[in-house]
Order: structure tokens, then sequence, then C-alpha cells
């Protein structure tokens, strides 16, 4: 093992421990790989950096921006009036409806925004109708997952094992060339769902709906000067008997009162930490109380929500807003946040379910200053109506909101946004232009008909993708010049000596799917695949099965919340645990370890 080899994998060790650990923002870590190669000499400069121009990174770029025109546009929201027009179904069709929907939609849209539009149906459906929610959102899932590995465009874990391949001499890929082995892996999958949905959490309350449209917070509130409940008994506040506030703590000097009683004597600047509905917060008497604002910049008088001038002259929302993984907010402080939306909307509060469903005795004081965001919490935002606008600008979050979104929709560009998604199809699926140049034609009409806003694109683009992308393809190339892909293969070859070509490509198709359960699943691609490639040489093997079964195997990361982001999102709303993904998810991807495994050695020579 020569010493670039072994550079290589403590590069690789150390990665792997900071995806799977989260230690670090994704996007922080591909940028800090490019660092070390370029430092260790495994790359030259130029290779380092190659990322950012690679034919993968801009194709996903483009195809970001026209899922962006999309939404801006009506036509994800007319997607979304259609879905909700299906009549209610009983329980065994409702699962293989929505979950072949969702496949088909995931086909050619980003499948995170697919779950996301389904989270959001499911949850007024669910409420309405009286169904469990929860026995839907996890198949629509792996249907989304499923489904996007059934075309070339369907995922960006597909676009970059492609580029990655095309690098090291494979030959490329068209658009449907293995959609007849996506689809039998997504029929075996709506087969296997349609009947473990029975083993999903039941809901007579609708669990996902309170989770989304619940709206209790935790807010922290002080005592003004002005007050005239200085020196008065808890009690005498006119919130204190309302049942939907909680008093959990009054933090007086530092010091904590864990269980203040209604006798408990209120003095200026006491802080109380309560627990509320968005309703009955806004009951709780200003005149009397503020939002405690600790280490924190006083926020002007023309951007205070609660000043009474301002309030006079504008309307305001209240606005819940969802962390997705990936989100800016993920980490920060409650304070940190309110100077990120300094300019945009005013936090109250916070829900964070991990405190309120195991019961946490909560870390005060300055509970709501400290409590650092996750994935899955939710912000109580106070904003002008001609703000909230720009909440939906936020990348990696969901604005969940009791109204339907009231942006007027020319309907001049809501056709040519969907025209423009069906000309970049067909332009790929034909072989007239490869995915690469429809794309870019596709946003170049968008521009054109002014149906996009450049501006307003780099703020939605989703860069932690992108930097992601950027950072990981080098690796591949630094694995290629070091010769550790040979090596591992030689390393692989020797244990499978004498084992059936089935075997091997089993071996593979599992190894990529397990790493793929603890990290980034284009991280997993960009690892694997020059193995895959070298592997299949080796063997004197036609490269494409074994290119396929790192894409397939990449992509189906079943088994935890983390293997892929729309799992992490449902997993994030409460309604599952752990043991959901790791039981029924795991047992999905057994069985399509072996479907999958059988249909790709069709493709070996002499079988």
């Amino acid at each position: 093992m020569s010493f670039e080899i072994i550079l290589v994998f403590i590069i690789l060790g150390v990665t792997i421990l900071l995806f799977a650990t989260e230690a670090l923002p994704i996007d922080k870590i591909a940028f800090l790989i490019i660092v070390a190669l370029v430092l260790s000499g495994l790359t030259s400069p130029e290779e380092a950096i190659s990322g950012f121009s690679s034919s993968a990174t801009i194709t996903i770029l483009m195809l970001m921006i026209l899922a962006i025109g999309l939404e801006d546009n009506g036509v994800i929201d007319l997607l979304t009036q259609s879905i909700k027009k299906l009549k209610i179904l009983p329980m065994v069709l409702m699962v293989p409806v929505f979950m072949l929907i969702s496949a088909s939609i995931s086909s050619f849209i980003s499948t995170t925004a697919v779950v996301v539009i389904f989270i959001k149906i499911i949850a007024q459906l669910s409420e309405k109708y009286n169904f469990s929610a929860p026995k839907l959102l996890m198949p629509i899932s792996f249907a989304g997952i499923l489904g996007g590995s059934c075309t070339l465009m369907g995922t960006s874990t597909n676009l970059l094992v492609n580029s990655v391949a095309q690098k090291l001499g494979a030959e490329q890929f068209s658009f449907f060339e293995f959609t007849f082995y996506g689809v039998i892996l997504l029929a075996v999958g709506i087969v296997f769902m349609t009947f473990a949905s029975r083993w999903l959490p039941k809901s007579n309350n609708n669990d996902l709906t309170e989770t989304l449209v619940d709206n209790t917070f935790m807010f922290s509130l002080t005592v003004k000067p002005e007050s005239k409940l200085i020196g008065t008994p808890i009690s005498d506040a006119k919130f204190y008997k309302n049942p939907d506030i909680r008093v959990l703590k009054l933090i007086r000097n530092d010091i904590v009162n864990d269980n203040p009683g209604p006798n408990t004597t209120l003095r200026v600047h006491d802080k109380l930490v309560v627990l509320s509905d968005v309703k009955a917060y806004a009951s709780i008497s200003k005149e009397d109380f503020r939002l405690t604002a600790e280490n924190e910049l006083a926020l002007p008088e023309d951007l205070d929500p609660d000043h009474e001038k301002d309030t006079k002259k504008s309307a305001y929302s209240y606005v819940e807003l969802l962390i997705l993984p990936g989100s800016e907010f993920i980490d920060k402080s409650f304070s940190e946040i309110k100077n990120l939306l300094f300019n945009v909307a005013r936090p109250l509060g916070i829900q964070n379910r991990r405190q309120f469903q195991k019961g946490m005795r909560l870390n005060l004081p300055k509970i709501i200053k400290n409590t650092n965001l996750q994935a899955g919490d939710k912000l109580l935002l106070k904003a002008k109506e001609e703000e909230i606008k720009h909440l939906y600008s936020i990348n990696n979050t969901i604005v969940l909101m009791h109204h339907e979104e009231d942006y007027n929709i020319n309907p001049y560009k809501r056709i040519i946004s969907l025209l423009s998604l069906i000309m970049v199809v067909g332009l790929a699926a034909s072989g007239l232009l490869s995915i690469l140049s429809s794309a870019l034609s596709g946003v170049g009409l968008l521009l054109i008909t002014n149906c996009i806003n450049l501006s307003k694109i780099y703020k939605k683009v989703n860069w932690q993708i992108i930097f992601l992308l950027a950072g990981m393809i080098p690796l591949g190339i630094a694995m290629h010049n070091s010769k550790t892909d040979i090596w591992i293969t030689e390393v692989l070859l020797n244990f499978l000596t004498g084992q059936n070509n089935i075997i091997i490509l089993g071996v593979l198709f599992a190894i990529t799917m397990i790493l793929s359960g603890f990290i980034s699943n284009n991280a997993t691609a960009v690892i694997i695949t020059p193995i895959a490639i070298t592997l299949a040489a080796g063997l004197d093997l036609p490269a494409k099965p074994f290119i396929l079964a790192v894409m397939f195997a990449a992509n189906f990361s079943f088994f935890t919340p983390m293997g892929y982001q729309t799992n992490t999102l449902i997993y994030g709303t409460g309604v599952y645990k752990f043991r959901h993904f790791l039981i029924i998810g795991g047992l999905l991807s057994i069985i399509l370890l072996v479907v999958g495994t059988l249909l790709l050695s069709t493709m070996l020579n002499g079988l």
C-alpha cells in the first residue's frame, strides 16, 4: 500500500466520520475535502476544483432552477390541487395509488419537493377524512426514492454516477436506459409497502396533522417595567388561568423557579418560559410582557412587530417554519436566528419536538436563547404580509400556514414553465440533446420569457448540494490518480475468489447500500463508482451492471432515517420511530438487494 493510498483512506475516513456524525455542514465538509486534496498533492489544483465545472454539477443546478420556476409559476400548486381532487379510497388501494403518483412525479422532479407536497396534502386529507396519515407517509417517501431511480434525471445520484463513470471511460447512459429495471424494483416496493403499511403506526388523532398543524410553542417573556402586574401574584395575569397556556419556569436574577405557584409575586424583569399555542399567545397582554431579547440587537421601531405605530400601519401574520435537514438554521441558537431574520421576520417561539416528547428537564435559565434548532423543529415567526414571500426563499425549510398561498399566478408563465419541463424531458429522452444541453435550453426559455428572476434564483438554489458535488467529484479523481480504486478492487477480488459473478455483484450492491444508509448517497456514489468499474474490468465483465448496482443501491437507503433527505424529513415529523425504518425499511432493502442483483445479473455475459 503506497503513501498516496494511505492519504486517500485518511481523507475518506475523516469524510465518512464527518458525514455520519454531522459535525459540520455538508458544504463545509465538501470544501475542506478540496483543500485537503490540494495540500496533500493527491490532485492538481485544477482537478480539485473540477467539480464546479462538472457536467453533473451544472446539470443538477439547471434542474434545480427549472424546479424553482415550476414552483414560482404555480405548476407545483396546480399539481397539488389536482392530487387533492382524488377521491378517498380504501387504505389498501390508497397506498399503492399514492405511491405510484409520487414515483411518477419523482422521475422528473426533485424527490424532496414531491414529498413536501404530499406531506401537506396528506395532513389536510387525513384531518378531513379521518384516516391514519402515518400509514401513507413512509410509503410515499420510499416511492419517491424508487421513482427517482427510474430515469437519468430522477435524482442527482444518477447524474453523478453517470458523470463519474464517463470520466473513467465508461459508456454514458441514455435517459430511459435503465427504466425497465427501475420500474420492476418500484413495483416490488409498492407491493411490499402496501402489505407492510398495516404495521406502520396507527393514529386515531392524526399524529401527522398534529405535528404539522400543532401550533404549541415555547416562548420566553419578560415583565416590562411599566407592567401593572409588578408586585401582584402571577395568578392575576389574565393568561394564567388559560388552559392553553402553561408557565414552565420563572427566572429571576438567573435563579430558576422550576414550579412557580399561583401566589408567586411578579417583579420587574422577571422572565417567564411559557408553553402556548399561537392563538393563546396572541391574547397575552403586550402592555405587561415583551419577548425576552437577551444578547441581541434591538429591533428598530419600523421593524419591531410589537411597536404600536408600526402595528397600525401594517398587517402581520403568524408563520410556522419547519426546519429541514441541511437548513442554515440547524445548530443555530434562537438569538442567532433572530439576527439572521433581522430584516424579514421576528422569531417568537420554538417547538422542539425532542424535549416535548421525551419530557426532558429543560435547560434553564435562558432556554429559548440557548436552544439550538435541529431538523424537525419549528419556529413561530411574526412577519408583515408583504415580507412572508421572502420566507419561501429560505433553503431547506417549509412554510406551514393555515391558509393557502395567495400570490398572483400568471397563467401564461405557468404554461411556459410546464412546457419547459416537457421540452427538457422530450429532448433528453429522444437523444436529440444531452440532459445538460436540454436543461440549459429549458432554463434559457424561462429566462427569455421572464418566467424566472435570477436574483431570486440565487437565494432559492440549494447551494449545499452544489458544493457537496463539487467537493466529492475530485475525491473520486484522487482515488483514481492514487490507484486506490485498483487496490480496493484487488482486495475484493482476493476475498471473493471462486465466487459466482452474481455473488460479487450482490456484495457490491450490499456494500453501497449499507454505506449510503449513514452518509450522503451522493458521497457514496462517488466513492464506490470507481471501485465498481475497476472491479468489472478485473473480472473481464461489462461495467454497466456494476455501475447500475451502485446507482440503485446508493439511492435505496431505506433502513435509516438519515440515509435520504426525505426519510429524515418524515422522521422529523415525530410520527415514526427509528425501528420503523430499521425493520420495514430494512426488509425492503434486503428484498430490493436480492431482486436488483438478480435483475442486473442478466446483463452479465454468459448468464
